[in-house]
């Protein structure tokens, strides 16, 4: 395992490259946006709204997916008072959500006055996929990336919404891979295939233990489908310089809470990913099979945007990324799992290669340092 030598990320990190200086392909990314002719990008964005808006007659104008958190605020904020469109907010319930994540969500609603639409996957169903993911692969969040993603796709061709405007591509942002189309004009038609499920496809991951009428909200209408009505779904990250402490201050100004309770165990900031409860573990999981989690996608956003040095990250991740996850309880709980069938799912998914027992604790083989 190598580490970048501009930001923490490993090499172990799904797509990211590591060139002959020992620089990732996510810095180098960030290198290239330096290069983009962002009032160019705006314009496009500003011609792709004018097209929309109206075009649905009494309908909405455009879909923005939200959770409630900082970028939910920036998107629904963008789209709907900087370009004036007619906003469908939709968001996919969270199985255990914090109260902050409720008052956050209710706030968006409230202060930016738009609709929201509440997709509620049946329990039973979420539970099952959420157990066969962690169980099989040790990414139990794959479930909700699956349900958000297609049922938001379903929900546009049910009320005919002509723009559907999702957050950043995670490839471009955070160093993986990128489809072709979304490198060249931001389409997201692609992100269904994008490296959230990069285990395994759903039809595999599921082997028939559910049937049909149990996955509507899972299954991802065909492309053809979606062309029919014309159907237009972007990255908003193409067209605006994507800063989610810049989204921070903006959600702030319309009321916006960070968790009071402070940092969650293992995190580098208290304003992003706090708005249900199982997701830390699912993020934590990530450090046990990539070693990486929380403190290197914060940090590592912090050195993007100019917020923070190396030497500060590579202290702050060290400081922290040993910490075990928040809501442990709820998780078994909501999973139906003993603590012993945790902890050997763990150990079934833990990557030997690049951890081993140091004093009877498992540490990582390569420790992150100043230089390597």
């Amino acid at each position: 395992m190598q580490y970048c030598k501009r930001c923490v990320y490993p090499d172990t990190k799904p797509g990211l490259k590591l060139d002959e200086s020992g620089v990732c392909s996510a810095c180098r990314a960030v290198e290239r946006k330096h290069e983009i002719d962002w009032e160019s990008r705006a314009l496009k964005l500003q011609q792709i709204c004018d097209e929309v808006r109206g075009s649905n007659g009494n309908g909405y104008d455009c879909i923005v997916p939200v959770s409630g958190g900082k970028d939910s605020f920036y998107q629904t904020y963008v789209m709907s008072k900087v370009h004036n469109l007619r906003v469908l907010c939709i968001v996919v319930m969270a199985h255990l959500q914090t109260v902050e994540g409720i008052e956050n969500l209710n706030l968006l609603v409230d202060k930016l006055g738009v609709d929201l639409l509440k997709i509620s996957p049946r329990p039973s169903t979420l539970k099952k996929i959420r157990r066969l993911a962690f169980l099989k692969y040790g990414n139990p969040n794959y479930a909700e990336h699956r349900v958000m993603f297609s049922g938001v796709a379903r929900a546009a061709y049910f009320n005919n919404v002509p723009l559907v405007v999702w957050g950043e591509d995670i490839g471009v942002e955070f160093g993986g891979n990128v489809s072709t189309t979304s490198a060249e004009d931001g389409s997201a038609q692609e992100l269904i295939n994008n490296d959230l499920f990069r285990e395994t496809g759903f039809e595999e991951l599921l082997e028939g233990t559910i049937p049909d009428e149990e996955l509507f909200f899972y299954m991802y209408p065909e492309r053809e489908t979606i062309g029919q009505k014309n159907i237009r779904t972007i990255y908003l990250g193409f067209y605006d310089w994507w800063d989610g402490i810049k989204h921070y201050y903006l959600a702030k100004s319309f009321g916006f809470q960070k968790r009071k309770a402070g940092l969650l165990p293992g995190n580098a900031i208290a304003y992003d990913n706090f708005d249900e409860k199982l997701c830390e573990v699912g993020a934590w999981l990530k450090f046990i099979k990539l070693g990486f989690w929380r403190p290197h996608d914060h940090c590592c956003y912090k050195i993007w945007n100019g917020y923070m040095t190396r030497k500060e990250a590579v202290h702050q991740v060290n400081k922290v990324q040993y910490d075990f996850p928040a809501y442990l309880d709820e998780f078994l709980e909501y999973h139906e799992l003993t603590e012993t069938d945790f902890f050997e799912c763990v150990e079934k998914v833990r990557n030997h290669e690049i951890w081993h027992k140091k004093n009877g604790k498992w540490r990582l083989r390569k420790e992150l340092t100043n230089t390597n």
